[in-house]
Order: C-alpha cells, then structure tokens, then sequence
C-alpha cells in the first residue's frame, strides 16, 4: 500500500508542534494555499511535557499570562504562575478551538526519519510500522521530555516503588512512608515541599545546591478575570509590561554577571529567615554564581529543611539496597520509596528519532562533535528539516513561548519558498552562527563555572540564546535565502495526500 505522503509532517503537540499545526490550520481556513499537514503525537492526548509532569506541586516558573500564546490568551487563569494540570487544560484547549485535533495521529511514535534523494521526500516510520512520507518535517519534541535515570549500583534491585517525577504514576500513595528524593532541580524543589508533613520522613540527596528566590505567586480575583475577558487589550498590555520586565533581565546574564549579585543577597536573606541551622544552610548555599544554573522560584523549598521529618543528604549515593540507599560515607538511609528527581536528557527527544540526512549521515553523526544548526532551526545536510525550540534557543531569563512563535514564523516562511523545491542551510552559514554561540557565550553567566544542562558535554552552550529575545526575532523576522541551497528534486506537480477529517 502507497505511505500516505502530506507537505508537513509534525512531531509533537506541546507547544512547539500545537503552535506549529495551529498556524498552518488558520492559514488553510484563510486559503493560504495548500498547507497539508499530519502531526504525529506518541501519547493518547495533546500536551507534551505538560502532559506528562504530573507530580504533587508540578507548576510552570514563568509567569501565566507570558507562559501562552500570543494569540490565545488566557483570560481565566487562576494565578500568576499556573499549575501542570492548568497549563495542560490550556493546550487541550488551543487544541479544540483551532480544530487541529482531527489532523494529529494518536499512538504514533516516530522512530525513523530518511531523507530519500530520489523522491526528495522524507519516508517517515512509526513505532507501530505504519509509513508516510512528507516534503518537510518540523521537530517539536522539546528539550525537557526524556528523562535521566541515574546508573546507581543497584537499583534495580530497590524493594519499593521507585518513580521519577516526569513519569509520575497516578495510584501511588506515599502517606505514612520513608521516602528519599534524589535531586534537587525544579521538579525537586516543586515536589519537596508538597510531600513534607505527608510522608513519615524525607531524605532529600543532593548533588549540587540551588540558588532560590522568592515565588511571587498572586491569586487571580474573579474581578481581575473579569476584566481581561472584557477588555482583551488589558491583558495585552500586561502581557507586554511583564515580557519587558524579565526581558530586561537578559543584560545581567549575558554582559554583566556581576549585576546578579543583587539577586544572589536577596537569595541568601530568603535562605537565612528559612532554615534556623548554620550547617544546613551551608549545605544548602550554593558555591557559583547565580544563574549559572537555573534559577529556582520557592516559598516552601528551604523552609521545608527547618522540619524535623525533612533531612539534608550531601554524601554522595553509592549504591541501593532493597530497603536502602548507601552513602559514600558508609550511612544505610532507609526508605520505602524512592522518587528521582534527577532531570531530562536535553537532546534525548531527537536521539530516539533515527535521522538521516540527504548524504546518508544520520543527526547524531552530525552532531558527534557538538551540536551545530542555524538559527537552531536548520541543519546543514538536513533538507526541510527545522527544529522548535532547537539549540540555543532556550532561555533563562523569560518565557520560551516568544521563542516558539518567531521560529514557527521563520519555519512557515522556509516552507513557503519550499515549493519550488527543498532547500537545506548552507555549512558556512552554520559555521557562522555556530561561531557565533560560542563567541556570544564567554562572559556570560552560563559558561561562568558551573556544570549545568545548559553545556554540552564539550562544555560549549547548546541550550541557551546568549542575546535578547528581541535580537532572536530580529534574526528570524526574513528568511535570509543566502543561508540556503536548493537540493536537487525530480519534477513533480505537489498533490499533497489528503485525509479525510
């Protein structure tokens, strides 16, 4: 049977891959030409990581009314910082009103991605054997998505329940029981919290302490609600004046550092008022400069430590036993369950995608040397193939939405001037912004000393756009045609396949 073939197939419907079919449904209903789409989704329901995250105190740290789409705007937010289960709702939402539902294939998960130089076509293979091919494919499978779970010796063997918070299952029940927390990132600091006073006792293990500032986090009022849906240009305009403030925030961590000392002392002060014991607020400051890691937003994470049933761990894990986790230092620290709060793997969400380029290279070939791309969008070697949220592109200071939008807009463009026939990104202007990361990111907060997700293993930033958003969007606003070659393609007439909804 003949793979059902579209001119777009996307991977993912978080918001990188909804916000993409989102736009390509509105322009077909406003006749925009052809714009064929299939998005293919592993899971039984829209959302990506907002889906998946589900563990007690699961929320976003960026503010609600910035964490949204421009164009969808949430009026009925609940507070300034929504919870997982809000957010999720938000993206079932944009999901059923822009009537892309009907285009995402359920159950498909992508596991082979070939470029075919005869047909100049990508031939797309799913997890379940089904096929199709697509004249561009865009990756929105995030960076957050494949979590990390620690090789300690051992555990495997562990008696109890072990969990890790990206996959949090929804029968457990940890009332009453010893539970030790490895990790101490965002979700930890989000899920300490909520499980102290519940469980019997908390051993938190930490690698490496977080610097955490205050979480302003305001109830919305029904009248507040009220006025932005009456007034959509209010929360436009509070829309703006908040994306202005963390904007403004890009200086210190790109040219000057220094600058966050202010930050770190008002960090330091929420430290001193929350936990009473000197050894465990030394244990608990951190020993880099402020942003070089994420920066963590809590009320309740340090205070949590001023309990009695909450205990600090700094010696590193040296193995699990059925019952037990053992410390370097010889300690038996017994649990009955075990929650790993250990992270995700920034690039696993590509690598589980076998990728071929036109030149028989697979991505992860490519990429053998360091993470290289243009704009974080294109990769050389890679026709019609464009990343969402890709390399450096990922942010420390504001919301990734404004990212996601001006790189969709510049994807749209690219598979605009497509139809011709594909194009791929030109090794020297990959070389070039390449170049560029690496000349942009020495001096900044980032690559000041610390280890951090934000590095590769190479030790060169991968994730973070070292500039301004602005900037960001100046660079996408035009397709600069000299960054691409036209690859060769048979002559064909574009009949893209087309479902029936």
């Amino acid at each position: 049977m003949t793979a059902p073939h579209v001119r777009v197939a996307i991977v993912g419907t978080g918001f990188s891959g909804l916000g993409m079919a989102i736009r390509l449904a509105e322009r077909e209903r406003r006749g925009d030409g052809s714009q064929d789409f299939v998005v293919f989704e592993k899971a039984t329901e829209v959302g990506g990581t907002w889906r998946d995250n589900r563990y007690p105190g699961c929320a976003c740290d960026v503010p609600s009314r910035l964490y949204s789409f421009s164009y969808r705007q949430n009026p009925r937010w609940s507070r300034d910082f929504a919870d997982a289960d809000e957010i999720w709702r938000y993206l079932v939402d944009c999901a059923d009103h822009y009537d892309v539902r009907r285009r995402i294939e359920f159950g498909a998960d992508l596991r082979s991605a070939l470029y075919d130089d005869e047909s100049a076509r990508w031939s797309l293979q799913l997890a379940d054997g089904r096929r199709w091919t697509a004249d561009a494919l865009v990756l929105g499978v995030g960076a957050l998505h494949e979590p990390v779970v620690p090789q300690i010796p051992g555990i495997a063997t562990f008696a109890g329940p072990v969990m890790h918070t990206a996959a949090w299952p929804d029968e457990v029940d940890l009332t009453g029981k010893r539970v030790a927390v490895v990790g101490t990132g965002a979700s930890s600091v989000q899920l300490v919290p909520e499980l102290a006073g519940q469980v019997a006792s908390l051993s938190v293990f930490q690698r490496t302490p977080a610097w955490v500032i205050p979480k302003s986090d305001r109830l919305w009022t029904a009248r507040r609600q009220r006025a932005f849906t009456r007034v959509p240009g209010l929360q436009r305009l509070v829309r703006w004046r908040t994306y202005l403030e963390l904007e403004s925030r890009v200086l210190a961590f790109t040219r000057f550092p220094k600058a966050l000392g202010l930050l770190e002392r008002s960090s330091r002060r929420h430290l001193e008022r929350a936990v009473p014991d000197p050894e465990t607020r030394r244990r608990l400051t951190p020993d880099y400069t402020i942003g070089c890691k994420r920066i963590l937003l809590s009320n309740d994470y340090w205070p949590a430590f001023a309990r009695d049933d909450v205990v600090l761990v700094t010696e590193p894990i040296e193995r699990v036993e059925p019952g037990a986790l053992i410390t370097a230092d010889g300690r038996r620290h017994e649990v009955d369950a075990l929650v790993l709060g250990t992270g995700f793997s920034v690039r696993g969400s590509i690598d589980r995608i076998d990728i071929t380029g036109h030149d028989g290279r697979s991505l992860t070939e490519a990429w053998q040397a360091g993470t290289r791309t243009n704009l974080g969008i294109t990769v050389a070697g890679f026709p019609e193939l464009y990343l969402l949220l890709g390399p450096n592109t990922g942010l420390g200071h504001t919301s990734v939405i404004v990212m996601i939008e001006w790189a969709t807009d510049y994807v749209l463009a690219c598979v605009d001037r497509s139809r011709t026939g594909p194009r791929v990104t030109t090794e020297a202007a990959q070389s070039a912004f390449t170049s560029e990361m690496a000349a942009r990111s020495r001096g900044t907060v980032w690559t000041s000393g610390c280890h951090s997700w934000y590095l590769d293993q190479f030790g060169h930033n991968a994730s973070v756009w070292p500039r301004s958003t602005v900037s960001y969007w100046w660079r996408t606003r035009r397709v600069d045609d000299t960054h691409f070659e036209v690859v060769p393609a048979p002559d064909r007439t574009l009949t893209p396949h087309r479902r029936e909804a």
